[in-house]
Parts: C-alpha cells; structure tokens; sequence
C-alpha cells in the first residue's frame, strides 16, 4: 500500500515538471500582459506621463463611439466575404486533389500553400496592382467584355469585396490542405457501405462527408472569423481604411488610435472589448455546432 503511494507521489511529481515549462511560459507571456492590460484601461496611461485612475470611462468612450461599432460592422461583413466562399472553395479543391495521384497531388499541394507563407503586405501590393484604375489586371478583364473601368479600392461598393478577394488567396491554401487531411481521415468502407446501398455522390456528401468532417468545419470557422476580424495588412495597405471608413477593420481603427492618441486608454480598451466580441463569436459557433469525436476508435 505504502509503495503504491509513493509510486503514485513520484508520478505526480513528474506530471508536474512536464507541465511547468508551459505554466510558465502561458503566465509570463499570456495572463501576466493580459492582467496587466486590464490594469491599465482603467487608466489615462501614456508613455511621457504620470497615469491617472479614470475607472470605466475609457470604455465608455469606446462604447459611445460609433466608429467602433462601425468597425465591428465592417469586419463582419469582411469575414462574411471571406469565410463562406474560401470554405467551399477549399473543400471542392480538396476533393480534387484527394483524387488525383500521388505526385500529381503533392505538387497541387505545394502549390497552393505558397500563398500562406506570402505576407500579407506582398499581397497588398500585389493586388494594388492587379486594382490599378488605368494598368490593371482587372480593368483590363473587364474592358475585354465590355464593362467600363472600375475604382475597385476608392468606391464604397466595392472596397471591402475588393479586400476579401487576397484574404481567400492568402487562406485558401492552408484551409484547402485541412480539409484535405479531414477527408483521407474518412475510412473509405464508410463510401463502399453507401454504395451498397445505392447512394448517389451528393447523399453521400450530405450523410458521410459533412458530418464526419464537422470539427474539421468548426476548427476553420472559428479560426476563420477571427483571423477576418483581426484584419490589419489588407485595409491598411490597400485602402488606409476607406473610402468613407468602407474598410476600417477593428484592428486598423485600434491601430489608428493606438499611432494618433497620446494616452493609450482608450486603444487598450478598445482591444479588450475586441477580445469579448472574439469570444462571443467563437461560443456562438461553438453552441451551434458542437464539437465531439467523428469516428470512434
């Protein structure tokens, strides 16, 4: 008896050096500037200045400024754009590549990941020049069928589509390539036992694809949205945020603040109340699609 205990107190002690390299790590670089960060928004906290106790005023401020909620609109209807269209596309090229055959696959797979590793201040200049009103591409595309020049990043109905189109290009590589690895987790005697049964490939889809991929689905959901949410590089690049705030982001109307104000109040403020509406995003999606183990064993 007095053995198992002392093999089971040895056992906790080794639990315990395991896990403290990242107790550590999550304390110092996570809750440490977290807490801290609470701290200071109850202050007009400045980096030439004493600090002075405001309480919740700086979140008032926040949360009486429309620009804020017109920002949170804005990277909505953003992630919108971005987040239905880049899952679809990444699951019909994941189906492709998923039958084609082994090197043929691995360089489409190669392919389409270079995009991710492109930063996205490349890619904005990149698609500044395929916007260009008189030398771009896209004039030029449209020119061919008749359509007259577009100002694709200075008019207000087509600024923010214009800022999705290299946001899919930047992501659809890395959601294709999940979707891939979901799909070959699929043991193949679930489609021979549908075919069997004479299901066609769109039931087959609808009963075995989707539902087993349902994690897979969430994971890019809730990593979708707030990557889209977090948006920096693409507004602030291509447009500065317009035309008439048509793409200010969250994150470029805190970046805004946080390089034009000289008391850092408001903008640690506004970070945090984008830390709750970020988490109020992920549980929704969370609640509605709940998450569980697809395929036992």
């Amino acid at each position: 008896m007095g053995k198992i205990e002392q093999t089971k107190k040895y056992d906790n002690g080794t639990a315990y050096l395991m896990l403290s390299p990242i107790v550590i790590l999550l304390t110092s670089f996570v809750a440490v500037p977290f807490v801290y960060a609470i701290y200071i928004s109850f202050y007009n906290w400045g980096f030439y200045q004493d600090s002075v106790f405001v309480g919740w005023r700086n979140f008032y401020l926040v949360l009486t400024d429309q620009l804020f909620w017109h920002s949170i609109v804005v990277g909505l209807k953003f992630a919108l754009y971005v987040i239905p269209l880049q899952m679809l596309l990444s699951f019909l090229f994941a189906h492709v590549i998923r039958a084609m055959g082994r090197r043929s696959s691995g360089i489409v797979k190669t392919s389409i990941y270079i995009p991710t590793v492109i930063s996205g201040i490349i890619a904005s200049i990149i698609f500044g020049f395929i916007y260009h009103y008189d030398g771009g591409i896209a004039n030029y595309l449209i020119g061919l069928i008749g359509i007259e020049k577009i100002a694709w990043l200075n008019d207000v109905s087509t600024a923010l589509p214009s800022l999705a189109v290299p946001a899919i290009w930047l992501g659809f590589g890395i959601s294709a390539l999940i979707m891939l690895a979901g799909l070959l987790d699929i043991p193949d005697s679930y489609y021979e036992a549908a075919d069997m049964e004479g299901a066609n490939a769109f039931q087959k889809m609808i009963y075995i694809t989707i539902p087993l991929m349902k994690n897979v689905i969430l994971f890019l959901l809730v990593t979708g949205f707030a990557g889209a949410l977090q948006q920096l590089e693409l507004p602030m690049i291509m447009t500065g945020g317009g035309p008439v705030n048509a793409t200010l982001t969250p994150n470029l109307h805190i970046f805004n603040h946080f390089r034009n104000d000289v008391e850092m109040g408001y903008t640690i403020a506004a970070a945090l109340l984008m830390f709750v509406v970020l988490g109020s995003i992920a549980a929704f999606i969370f609640r509605i699609l709940n998450s569980d183990k697809a395929i036992d064993g």
